[in-house]
């Protein structure tokens, strides 16, 4: 089995199982796919417990809900992980307004 992108970076997106967050992480997963699919090798979901929702690039967090005492927004994830894999994405109508002169 050969990889067209073994060099991509992958997501893990670990979500709790017992709070029933499988289909959140899921789409969150399918967004993130779709909206990368240049850009990454794929997204890990990995059951956890606890309450957990985090996405992590490597040993870097992306978004943790217990630091920021909510879900993401998928267009602020989105913004992140662009943030971590691919700065210079332009992600049209859902990117961040710029300071001016920034």
């Amino acid at each position: 089995m050969t990889s067209e992108a073994p060099d991509r970076p992958i997501l893990q997106i670990e979500y709790c199982r017992q709070c029933r967050w499988m289909l959140r992480a899921a789409w969150m997963a399918q967004e993130l796919l779709t909206t990368f699919e240049e850009e990454l090798g794929g997204v890990t979901l990995m059951p956890g417990t606890g309450g957990i929702f985090e996405v992590r690039h490597g040993d870097a967090v992306v978004w943790s809900r217990k630091e920021e005492g909510r879900f993401p927004d998928i267009t602020e994830l989105k913004q992140r992980v662009r943030d971590h894999i691919a700065p210079d994405k332009p992600l049209g109508h859902a990117d961040r307004k710029r300071p001016a002169g920034s």
